[in-house]
């Protein structure tokens, strides 16, 4: 038996936010301890936020309501960004990890525009 999906599990960027948020939760489990608790839970708690808000804005009532939360999920996408810069100046990442990492954000940034942009019409 097919189990239930929500609305918001169909769309390409909450599929890829979280397939961004699984790599991060694993990426920041072998942080160094002394930035485990404040970079590696701080950029958690953001991969994550960019799901949850995708997933709390579908349900809401009114398209300015969407739009809201949409917009919170791209603020959170985009406060990846230095921490993904800084995460590789504390050598806890690759050059090429840290690119795709970045590119990964910036996609689903444009994901979201594109859901915001349809949203309003």
């Amino acid at each position: 038996m097919e189990s239930y999906q929500f609305d918001f599990e169909r769309l390409e960027v909450y599929q890829r936010a979280l397939e961004f948020a699984d790599q991060v939760f694993s990426l920041t489990k072998d942080f160094h301890h002394t930035i485990q608790y404040s970079l590696g839970d701080q950029f958690r708690r953001a991969s994550l936020s960019i799901c949850n808000n995708i997933a709390e804005g579908s349900g809401k009532q009114t398209k300015s309501a969407k739009i809201q939360f949409y917009g919170y999920s791209m603020d959170s996408a985009r406060e990846c960004i230095p921490m993904i810069s800084l995460i590789l100046k504390q050598n806890q990442i690759q050059k090429d990890r840290h690119d795709c990492l970045r590119q990964e954000c910036r996609e689903i940034c444009n994901m979201l525009g594109g859901l915001i942009s349809a949203t309003k019409r």
